[in-house]
């Protein structure tokens, strides 16, 4: 594998000293920036009897109190009259958006035209990173609304010269794969998998098409669907991590853990339980803090601010790409996290064990799980997977593989199903026949109906 170009190399490349000085300008900057120009933290600053003044260091940072999705809900209406945490002046505002809202009233973010240029900066160092440039032709499927996804990854492409198909989602005729040979696609595993079926049936074959490599966004997912994706099209995958907050993060050509543009955006990782962070290497939540350059101005500016995504800080070192941005694993959601026996599973857990490649012979890839609560607090664990031909699965295969996958890091999970505590049942369907079809909008792959 061969190192790609950089975007911005004097920061990318920056020696691991110079770059620690660098985030700590960005800190002190920011924090006198947050105390004079957000109401919110203005407050907050009184309130907690800290000294803005006195936050000049990484450590400093982390002595602050986190905030969370909470917090921001609470300091906008209908829960009070204005956005505490606007600031800048409406004047300044170039944009407005709204998370998803699923656990609420939506998050409102405010973005100035500077925020987009930094956005776009992060996602223009990660496609270049992932070998794009002039010349290439990048589908975007993925929505052009509240979100801010899809036209950060636009700005970006005007950055380096590559020609973005905005259609917004993967349902397109598949003549636009013959007309305009585009050769990468920004969209979702499923998205993907659906659209290799599509051009299949309509005797096209994905991996002989004009892309020569995929990216995926916008959710979490195990290497077997990675390698299945792969597989389809014939091509390298990479996964880019990104959110309205600004946690854009992307592998390099390597594919060896996202890269964090750590000049723009301050990443820990904390753990609620302990109530502390964690060193690098161990599993905690994503703690991120806006980084401003000197000078600059920021929309909605987030201190300590607990994304409840799950990841691990793998290394700080010099990668072989040349970056010296330390990198992550691929984050999870907590709110996809659910607890059997003591034991946390997550939905990638699940879908790791859906995927694994012999399994692949006879199921789709779509999948759903149901949790449902019992007796002596027994745990029914319901997998439904969709078959081509489910009369022709062989399921004691696919199971043996789900079982061995879905234990192998879950030893509490392994004893209570042993026990009779957990019980896993398995039901196979023909195509378009789970639940999830039948649902509005982006469906859950695991409900806990306990």
């Amino acid at each position: 594998m061969e190192a790609t170009g950089y975007y911005n190399p004097e920061i990318e490349t920056m020696d691991r000293g110079e770059l620690d000085a660098l985030v700590e300008e960005r800190i002190r900057y920011t924090v006198d920036y947050a105390a004079k120009n957000s109401p919110f933290y203005s407050k907050w600053f009184r309130e907690n009897n800290i000294k803005p003044s006195e936050i000049k260091s990484h450590e400093d940072l982390l002595s602050l109190p986190i905030i969370s999705g909470k917090t921001i809900r609470e300091n906008q209406p209908p829960e009070i009259d204005d956005f505490a945490l606007r600031s800048v002046d409406w004047k300044d505002v170039f944009t407005i958006h709204e998370t998803s809202g699923t656990s609420g009233t939506p998050k409102s973010f405010f973005l100035t035209w500077e925020d987009w240029e930094r956005y776009a900066e992060k996602y223009s160092r990660s496609f270049m990173s992932q070998g794009f440039g002039p010349g290439d032709r990048v589908i975007i499927c993925a929505s052009y609304g509240m979100n801010v996804g899809a036209n950060t990854m636009t700005l970006a492409a005007r950055n380096i010269g590559m020609t973005i198909v905005p259609l917004g989602k993967c349902t397109f005729p598949t003549r636009v794969m013959s007309s305009y040979r585009p050769t990468s696609i920004v969209g979702s595993v499923f998205k993907l998998i659906h659209l290799a079926k599509r051009m299949k049936q309509q005797g096209m074959e994905p991996s002989e098409s004009s892309i020569e490599k995929l990216v995926v966004g916008g959710e979490s997912f195990p290497e077997e669907s990675r390698s299945y994706v792969s597989e389809l099209w014939g091509c390298d995958v990479f996964n880019t991590y990104g959110s309205t907050e600004g946690t854009m993060c992307g592998e390099c050509s390597y594919i060896d853990g996202l890269h964090v543009p750590e000049d723009l955006v301050h990443l820990d990782v904390y753990d609620p339980h302990m109530k502390d962070f964690v060193k690098d290497g161990e599993c905690g939540r994503i703690v991120l803090t806006t980084l401003l350059p000197v000078g600059a101005k920021c929309g909605t500016l987030l201190l300590n601010y607990d994304t409840e995504d799950t990841t691990v800080v793998t290394t700080r070192e010099k990668c072989a790409c040349g970056r010296t941005h330390m990198k992550i694993l691929n984050p999870q959601r907590e709110a996809e996290t659910f607890w059997v026996a003591e034991t946390p599973f997550n939905r990638v857990d699940v879908e790791k064990g859906v995927f694994q490649r012999e399994n692949m012979e006879y199921l789709t890839g779509e999948y759903e799980a149901f949790l449902y609560g019992g007796e002596d607090d027994e745990t029914t664990l319901r997998v439904s997977v969709e078959c081509e031909y489910p009369e022709k699965c062989d399921r004691e295969l696919i199971e043996e593989n789900f079982l061995r996958s879905f234990f192998q890091f879950k030893q509490g999970l392994e004893d209570a199903y042993i026990q009779g505590n957990l019980n896993i049942l398995f039901n196979y369907v023909g195509p378009g026949q789970l639940e999830l079809y039948k649902v509005k909008g982006r469906p859950k792959r695991i409900v806990d109906r306990r």
